[in-house]
């Protein structure tokens, strides 16, 4: 690793509002002495339900030292909250990323969206759904990509399943199956969301796995030439974010290789 880490905590992403246990705050790790570096806005897992933003420690830090900066994001939760709110959330805080970064030795122009499980979920929408930043008067364009590590993604499926295992995934998506296509990347795989890599583990389940490559194949069938998939040898799809710091770590690599292949 070439750089040593400079990391800010607790910056609030939304001035006008303030959210229940720092929900609306967002971590920034960068490496030190450096300008214009490309950022991954990171968004932890959890099952929209749990987490927070002291998920992204370890692959913050590591990603910094490879000399890319990562912002780790807080996001309101079900069961209080319920789609949209966690993927707008996430919209507000990539937002002020990308007019904020600079100001931290970020490149605004080589911002990318990320996250593990329901966080890379979260990511995958930012970047195909294009209203979701428009909102905040930001074009899709000014995503550089997306960096998504075992995601759901068809929430028609997903959601189906996960209410039939326990009710408390009703307060995610509701109850009637046309909220959870509105909620899927589904209505969203259109040509020009190009340049996204999706990490999976050779342990994740089959379900999860085939998600993934479904999704690169109708992204790519639309005319996305720059969608690609991984799976990762000897991972769960826990452990691919608990050893990121282990010495056979892969994720990192990956990252930084899609990040800075231009």
């Amino acid at each position: 690793m070439d750089a040593q880490v400079i990391v800010t905590k607790d910056v609030d992403y939304m001035n006008d509002s303030v959210y229940d246990n720092g929900k609306d705050l967002l971590d920034i790790y960068m490496p030190q002495g450096k300008k214009n570096v490309p950022v991954i806005v990171y968004f932890h897992g959890g099952a929209l339900l749990m987490g927070d933003k002291s998920w992204g420690e370890d692959i913050g830090n590591k990603i910094a030292e490879s000399g890319i900066g990562l912002v780790s994001v807080n996001y309101r939760l079900s069961p209080e909250f319920q789609h949209p709110t966690h993927v707008n959330d996430a919209a507000a805080a990539t937002a002020w990323v990308i007019k904020n970064i600079d100001g931290y030795g970020g490149n605004p122009q080589k911002v990318y969206v990320g996250g593990h499980s329901a966080g890379a979920y979260l990511a995958a929408l930012l970047a195909i759904d294009s209203a979701l930043l428009q909102i905040h008067e930001i074009e899709d364009s000014k995503l550089a990509g997306a960096v998504l590590i075992s995601p759901f993604l068809y929430v028609e499926e997903t959601a189906k399943d996960r209410i039939e295992k326990d009710s408390i995934y009703q307060t995610i998506w509701g109850n009637d199956p046309q909220s959870w296509i509105q909620a899927s990347v589904k209505p969203h795989i259109l040509p020009n969301r190009d340049n996204i890599l999706l990490i999976y583990a050779d342990g994740d389940d089959a379900w999860r796995k085939e998600q993934n490559e479904r999704f690169a194949t109708a992204m790519t069938d639309v005319g996305n030439v720059h969608v690609f998939t991984k799976e990762v040898p000897n991972r769960t799809h826990a452990t691919l974010l608990t050893a990121i710091l282990d010495n056979d770590d892969m994720i990192v690599k990956l990252l930084s290789d899609f990040v800075m292949k231009e």
